[in-house]
Formats: structure tokens, sequence, C-alpha cells
């Protein structure tokens, strides 16, 4: 298991953040604009210099049409498409009808601009360049081009640095595993967990997008089990199959439904994930016997 890299790299103008060892650099040119990452995303700030991804963000019109093509609409936010682009509009009932955010990204997302709309925001006062979904959505569409996957899963570590992930949707029991696991392990995040292959290896990487129990780590670590999660009358260890573990993965993922090759690339990945390590179902009471049960059938 990686150590967590500690990092001065903020400063008000830029700032590199971490998250599964894909860097994303932010920065502005405006003084009115600086920066403010806290929270459990500040634990992800590292020193870079060459980023994968570069972000500006400056004000911008955003009382014109932006994008072309609409691809998806997810509520508050919708995906249009034109040329090399992408474009992200985020509405918010407080700010309708204009936008108060417009993103523009190429479509390889190696570079990207974060247009604020200005009479939405206060003069001076800290910007985090990105916030939630952006953030989250940025990382699935980079992961899709060829990366890895993100989940909606927990992801512990054992003594022995075996790297546990523990999948369900809201309610399954992942803020509860995270903390049956907290004294015993590194929990990496209790609610989203991103998956990729480095070296033929799959490692599980903590994220800053946390649940409940607030876990969120910039560690990783190998990958030896894929346990989804069911609460049940006592401890048991049910295999799955190939088939089904694949389709139960799929349903705790987000893959990019709007494009075509990182929908194929999410199927594939998750596939051959299935085949690479044990996949069971765990049906568990909600206590500390549900860790030793885990420990000992290893």
């Amino acid at each position: 298991m990686r150590d967590e890299r500690q990092s001065s790299g903020l400063n008000s103008r830029g700032a590199v953040l971490r998250i599964a060892d894909i860097t994303i650099g932010l920065i502005s040119d405006d003084p009115e604009l600086s920066l403010s990452i806290d929270g459990a995303m500040s634990r992800f700030l590292v020193d870079e210099i060459d980023p994968h991804v570069n972000v500006s963000v400056v004000w911008g019109d955003l009382d014109r049409k932006w994008g072309g093509e609409r691809l998806f609409d997810g509520g508050e936010w919708q995906l249009y498409a034109e040329g090399d682009s992408y474009y992200f509009h985020f509405t918010s009932p407080e700010f309708e009808p204009l936008p108060y955010r417009v993103v523009s990204f190429h479509r390889d997302c190696t570079s990207g601009k974060v247009y604020l709309y200005r009479p939405y925001f206060p003069v001076r006062c800290p910007v985090y360049r990105f916030g939630r979904p952006l953030d989250e959505m940025l990382m699935v569409h980079l992961l899709a081009n060829g990366r890895g996957v993100d989940l909606h899963a927990c992801g512990v570590v054992d003594a022995d640095g075996r790297g546990h992930l523990f999948l369900g949707q809201s309610g399954a029991g992942k803020s509860t595993m995270a903390r049956l696991w907290h004294r015993q392990g590194t929990v990496l995040s209790d609610d989203r967990i991103i998956l990729r292959e480095v070296d033929k290896q799959l490692w599980m990487y903590g994220t800053p997008w946390h649940g409940e129990a607030g876990f969120a780590s910039p560690v990783r670590a190998p990958l030896t089990k894929l346990v989804f999660l069911c609460q049940g009358r006592r401890n048991e260890l049910m295999p799955l199959g190939g088939v089904e573990a694949a389709a139960r993965l799929f349903a705790c993922s987000f893959p990019p439904f709007y494009s075509r090759e990182g929908l194929d690339f999410t199927l594939e990945f998750l596939e051959q994930a299935v085949r690479s390590v044990p996949c069971y179902e765990l049906r568990f009471v909600p206590d500390e016997s549900v860790v030793d049960f885990l420990l000992r059938s290893d």
C-alpha cells in the first residue's frame, strides 16, 4: 500500500489534485477568482509540474447559447457536443434560467475551461473551481478514456495490505462496513472507489467523494476480492459466477452513457475484473463479527 503524500502545492492562483494517479491542474489568471479547496478534497493536493489535465477558470458570458447537440440531460446539468469539444451546463433552481457554470473540455480531456457567470458569484470570494458534480463527472470521463472505472463501493485494506472491495447501492451497508473495519485496517472510502489496472494488477483507489461515514484517503491497494453486500441474519459468503458478478458490478458503476466508446470500455473492463479476482455475495450481521469472519475466509 502506498503512503499518503503530503503537499504544500496549493496557492490562491493554482493547485494540482491527484485522484487515482490522475493529476488535474487548476489555474486562474484573474485576481478575482482565487482558489479554495478544503474538506476531503484537500487530502488529494500534490506538488506536480506536468499534470495529465489542465483546467483554467474565467468569467463567462453565459446568457448566450453554448455547445451544439445535446447528448445527455441529468436534470441540473446537461451535456452538449460541438466539434472536438464537450460542454457541460450546470443550472440550479436558485439561479434559473441561466447556467451558473459552463465547462468546456476537449474530447480527449487533456484540457478544459470553466466559465463562471459573474453575477452569481461574490467578487473576490474564494471559489472551488470544480465543485460537485463536475469533479466526479470529469473523473468518470477521464477513466472511461481507457483508464478505469468509478464504483459505488467501500474499499478497505487489511493489515497484510490486501484490498477488499465492498459494493452496493445506498443502504446496502458500505458505511457500516467502513466503520467496522476502521480499527483493523485502512478505509479508502465508504462510498466511491476507483478501479484501475496498472502493470497487469488491479488497484483500488480512494477518492474524495465519501459517504456518511466520511472516509476519504488518497492511497491505493491491490484488489484481492469483490464482495457484494446484503444484510442478513448471519455471516455468509457465497461465490458468484462471472456473468452475475459482472452485471452487479455494472449496476454499481458510473459509466458515461453519452459515449459509446466509453461505455464499451467500461463493460470490457468490468468483465475482465470479475475474471481476475474472486467475487462473492456477503450476507452479514452489522457488527464486528463480520470482519473476523472475512479475515478467516481468506
